[in-house]
């Protein structure tokens, strides 16, 4: 049995690893996923999860556990995915500044026909922004391959006023849903033999 993760993400790799998950493999889901507009955040997320799971679990083997996850930030009815250039970056940034937004993450579990979806929401505060600010954040290219165009784990760190919830879940990976997850398909990170 191999453990998975169907994501490119140096932030998912990093975070597998802070849990304890060192043996695993990277094979991203490379597929275009498609998702009804009228979903809720967190239904998009679980969605998309989904499908990346899927994908990846077709050219594994039965017994092996496929993660896979995906994330965006949601504000007033508002979707933001990752930005496609800089000024899309910039208008997130000033669409999120000195509000509170809700950060989406799904996760799916598989491992041959046993599938399990789950998301993790967790709030987080902005503090204003100028547009000074802004520009020199995105100057950074830090935010263009991140939902809402931040990375509370680097120097988006200091947009941040405050979260409620899981610190990991906004960095993309929800650890410790996920370890109650993986428990259900008998993978403990906690506990390894």
């Amino acid at each position: 049995m191999k453990i998975i993760l169907a994501s490119q993400s140096p932030r998912r790799r990093e975070l597998l690893e802070r849990m304890g998950l060192e043996h695993f493999e990277i094979q991203p889901a490379v597929g275009e996923e498609h998702a009804s507009p009228h979903l809720s955040p967190a239904q998009l997320v679980e969605e998309l999860s989904r499908q990346k799971a899927q994908e990846v679990a077709l050219t594994a083997a039965a017994e092996d556990i496929v993660i896979a996850a995906d994330t965006v930030v949601a504000a007033d009815n508002r979707v933001l995915g990752k930005p496609h250039n800089r000024e899309d970056a910039m208008d997130m940034l000033r669409f999120l500044s000195g509000r509170t937004h809700t950060v989406y993450t799904g996760v799916t579990v598989r491992q041959g026909e046993q599938v399990l979806t789950q998301h993790e929401a967790t709030d987080v505060i902005f503090r204003p922004l100028t547009d000074r600010e802004i520009a020199a954040y995105v100057d950074t290219a830090e935010p263009m391959d991140k939902a809402g165009a931040y990375g509370i784990q680097g120097r988006g760190c200091v947009l941040v006023e405050g979260i409620r919830g899981d610190y990991y879940n906004v960095m993309g990976l929800p650890v410790c849903r996920l370890a109650l997850m993986l428990r259900q398909f008998g993978v403990d990170p906690l506990v390894q033999e």
